[in-house]
């Protein structure tokens, strides 16, 4: 099928073998991803040696992103591409030199038909369902720039399971980014704005994977790109694609809303900063700062103190505890809390693994050193709250 890369307003549904495009405006400004969107295999494949059920787990693909995002599709007019093949094949959200490109192991699932692979079978699905699909996603940047004048915004939808490794994920939706901090923050601090919803800031997985889908076209080419994962449970069924899709249709509308108009200055964590009026000789004066822009900054600043405890793996929270009076489980006992008051169910593993961006086992083990004798002086002299 010939492809037309006239700048014409409307980009139609196609139907390819290892892709789909959805139907929508050129000129919409978005063009939305969904790399896990089905779980088929292509003929000659079987189903890689697996039992029927393995391909209805999240191992195959993204349950529910599919029919989030076209949902999304049509309530934006935006148009979209999808997979058709599972991950299992080959994960498109994958450098082709990524070594988890082809899984053998999934999950505690052993795929057989990826035990053994060649060369020559690696070319293969790189050529007829990895490539295809990242050349349509060119061809509809191209497209949409044509007839925009700009590039458009790139969404991609992936949806996580709720618990791993026995571990329940108190996130109900994140968002994941790698260099575009500003549309990032943007959609988080809307999610936030909900009132009823846990957001994940690159939880519960880091956007900053280089080589994946977002990275080839959007972060390596200076393209707006984020990834919103949904949790699995919320949209099993349709009635939940459906609420999910208009949840996240009216924030994304009111973020490309915004940028449309002219650009306010940036935080360092991506959140956007309402203009600052100016005086009369030029230097900029907050003479007036609504609640809502309160609570804006409060959350950069607290996003900020949880990145940094993130990075500084070395301080311990027996030093913290005994120089300033707390510590990072004093911060999930805090957000915890605050959750709870707003009737949000998160249990204590859930708002520390928030914080340390892990399960709290996990970063004992890799970071937690014994405390010293003189530490354990301090902390008995300092005799802190305990938390």
């Amino acid at each position: 099928m010939p492809h037309d890369l006239s700048p014409a307003r409307e980009i139609a549904a196609e139907e390819h073998d290892s892709y789909s495009i959805l139907a929508g405006r050129a000129d919409a400004g978005l063009l939305l991803l969904c790399d896990h969107a089905g779980n088929a295999l292509p003929e000659g494949y079987g189903s890689l040696g697996l039992p029927p059920e393995q391909l209805r787990r999240h191992i195959a693909y993204d349950i529910g992103a599919a029919g989030v995002t076209r949902r999304l599709s049509a309530a934006l007019g935006a148009p979209g591409v999808m997979t058709r093949y599972s991950r299992l094949l080959i994960d498109p959200n994958r450098g082709a030199d990524d070594p988890t490109l082809i899984m053998r192991l999934s999950d505690g699932a052993v795929i057989p038909g990826n035990r053994c692979l060649d060369a020559a079978e690696r070319d293969k699905r790189l050529r007829l369902y990895y490539a295809p699909y990242h050349a349509a996603i060119d061809r509809l940047i191209e497209r949409c720039t044509a007839a925009g004048g700009k590039p458009p915004v790139l969404l991609s939808i992936h949806s996580f399971t709720e618990s791993w490794r026995e571990r329940p994920r108190p996130w109900h939706v994140g968002v994941l980014w790698d260099k575009d901090a500003e549309l990032a923050g943007a959609l988080m601090e809307r999610f936030w704005a909900e009132g009823d919803l846990i957001v994940g800031d690159n939880q519960p997985y880091s956007g900053q994977l280089h080589g994946d889908c977002l990275w080839q076209h959007g972060t390596s080419r200076g393209i707006a790109n984020a990834l919103i994962e949904i949790r699995q449970d919320l949209i099993r069924d349709g009635a939940g694609q459906a609420a999910w899709a208009e949840r996240i249709g009216r924030i994304v509308r009111a973020v490309l809303s915004d940028s449309l108009r002219e650009r306010a200055p940036v935080l360092e964590t991506g959140a956007r900063a309402r203009p600052i009026r100016s005086t009369a000789n030029g230097e900029g004066a907050m003479t007036k700062i609504d609640k809502q822009l309160v609570t804006e900054l409060e959350a950069a600043a607290f996003r900020r103190l949880v990145e940094h405890l993130r990075q500084r793996t070395d301080v311990q929270n027996i030093d913290l505890m005994n120089l300033a009076g707390f510590c990072r489980n004093c911060l999930a006992n805090w957000y915890q809390e605050a959750a709870n008051g707003r009737g949000l169910e998160l249990s204590k593993e859930g708002a520390r693994e928030i914080i340390y961006g892990m399960p709290y086992n996990d970063w004992q083990a890799r970071y937690q050193k014994e405390a010293s004798a003189a530490q354990k002086e301090a902390f008995e002299k300092a005799k802190p709250h305990q938390h």
